[in-house]
């Protein structure tokens, strides 16, 4: 290989031919980048777009989350498919038509009439579209010699991170301006450009069709985190166990996952390798990678309803707000550069300690905040967001062998959209728990007994002896019982930001040589 090698370098190449090949590499760089660029946004414009989609489709808070969190799910699901998918169809074929499929699904997002019909597409989206990321960054590392993958690799990386900037205040702006379907319109001519390119500049393969899919694994587990989800989704509507639905799916969510672990412990070839947990770091790794998925979207999919239907902000400064987030994760990956120069475990701690500062800050907000205050605390946790990714993904992989690799990061992968599936459902259960109980025991003290209301300064601004006053006083109690379940929430998001740097301190020293 190497006298190969020094002989290609030795023929003096043809321009012409220098040229084209270079032109087709940007071309690649371009269309690769544009359509993994758009699969990231569509996930934070989602976010922005929540209150309108809720009125729109006459759904509670928790039902309009499924949009966020089956989303997540079928992401995380399908990914580790990715391989085997490349395997059989070919890496070109997989990567066009995902696209495709994906822009399609993105199209039928925006023409659903109902909360069903909304959530099977924005399923189909996040299953369909999701071996785009990893292959994306497969193509483009097999395109560009190795002496142009570092810098390739940061172009990728930074598009992917600036797209979600962009993307939330457009759809926001769109959104305002005409509905929410327009954020979602938005996308498809941009996807269908990206499609053509793909398809006109990728090179042509030839499926290797020697990968197998390990069925009994894949299935078991997508019916055990499927079953977890519903329960977590609806288990709050439902009260939880007293419901036959919740008990059901609580039961299939054991048995199939009982039959994942015993197939993947003796299976010769199992889906995932639960061997590879022997790594003290990886296992390490997969805990705080958990954690990080449930911090990393959990502030987007809950200050959008709260900012608007309770602090009254307009749609297109909510996407500020969420764009802001998109900053501070660019200035988090700069940042990620000089710290990546010290023990990793330095930068874990530091980017941790910041989402838990981030979170405390939001334990302290009110229904008057301000738009300057919630700015400064998305790019605070966008900067904990980027400090983190980089380290946390060296220490997880530092003992890892190369064959072990590509499995490895499906499951790191998996853990990590699962992770912020779950802890979504669980904080807006919280919320809407919280919200109720809170609303039921402070319409308590409404009564002719309560001294307080007689106290110039509270009967002065409410009026609580005709109807319209008690709907005005009924609605303010609403807000503020919202706004504790809120808090709440933060207080969650806040505890697990804690919880992980006493996990850090175990990482080991030095990767094995």
């Amino acid at each position: 290989m190497s006298s190969s090698t020094t002989t290609a370098d030795a023929v003096p190449p043809v321009p012409g031919e220098v040229e084209t090949s270079l032109g087709k590499r940007i071309l690649i760089l371009v269309m690769v980048v544009l359509g993994s660029t758009l699969y990231a946004t569509t996930l934070l414009i989602a976010s922005t777009l929540l209150p309108q989609m809720q009125g729109t489709m006459s759904a509670t808070q928790d039902e309009i989350a499924w949009a966020m969190t089956f989303n997540i799910l079928a992401t995380a699901v399908a990914t580790p498919m990715t391989g085997w998918l490349a395997a059989r169809f070919g890496r070109r074929e997989t990567m066009i038509w995902s696209v495709f499929a994906f822009t399609l699904t993105t199209l039928m997002c925006g023409l659903a009439d109902s909360l069903e019909t909304l959530i099977l597409w924005r399923v189909l989206q996040g299953a369909l579209g999701a071996p785009v990321i990893p292959l994306s960054q497969t193509i483009l590392l097999d395109t560009f010699p190795k002496r142009q993958q570092g810098l390739v690799t940061s172009i990728f990386g930074m598009a992917v991170v600036i797209g979600p900037v962009i993307g939330p205040t457009a759809g926001s702006l769109l959104s305002e301006l005409y509905s929410w379907r327009w954020a979602f319109y938005m996308i498809v001519p941009v996807g269908l450009i990206s499609f053509a390119g793909l398809r006109l500049t990728l090179p042509y393969d030839r499926p290797s069709g020697r990968a197998s899919l390990d069925w009994t694994g894949f299935l078991s587990l997508s019916v055990a985190i499927a079953c977890v989800q519903l329960v977590l989704s609806r288990g709050q509507r439902l009260d939880w166990f007293d419901s036959a639905e919740i008990q059901i799916e609580a039961f299939i969510a054991v048995v199939s996952f009982w039959i994942f672990l015993a197939h993947s412990l003796t299976a010769e070839r199992p889906f995932l390798n639960l061997r590879l947990l022997l790594d003290r770091n990886y296992a390490l790794g997969l805990i705080l990678v958990l954690i990080y998925g449930m911090l990393n979207f959990t502030p987007m999919v809950l200050l959008p309803p709260l900012l608007q239907q309770h602090a009254g902000f307009p749609d297109a400064l909510i996407g500020e707000v969420i764009a802001a987030r998109g900053v501070g994760a660019t200035i988090g990956f700069f940042l990620a550069i000089f710290v990546g120069r010290m023990d990793p475990r330095i930068g874990l701690i530091a980017g941790f300690t910041v989402q838990t500062l981030s979170g405390v800050w939001l334990m302290a907000i009110d229904l008057n905040v301000d738009m300057n205050t919630l700015m400064l605390n998305s790019l605070l946790q966008g900067v904990a967001v980027g400090v983190i990714w980089v380290p946390l993904t060296l220490v997880t992989f530092s003992n890892m062998s190369a064959a072990n690799l590509a499995e490895g990061t499906a499951v790191y992968h998996l853990l990590r959209n699962i992770g912020s599936s779950f802890f979504i459902s669980i904080c807006v259960a919280e919320i809407v728990r919280a919200t109720s109980t809170n609303y039921s025991r402070m319409v308590e003290l409404v009564n002719p007994y309560n001294k307080a209301l007689a106290l110039p300064w509270v009967t002065g601004g409410w009026d609580y002896e005709t109807v319209s006053g008690l709907a005005k006083l009924s609605k303010e109690i609403s807000r503020q019982a919202a706004m504790i379940g809120y808090i709440n929430a933060f207080g969650l998001y806040t505890t697990c930001s804690a919880l992980a740097i006493p996990l850090i301190l175990l990482i080991g020293r030095r990767a094995r040589r």
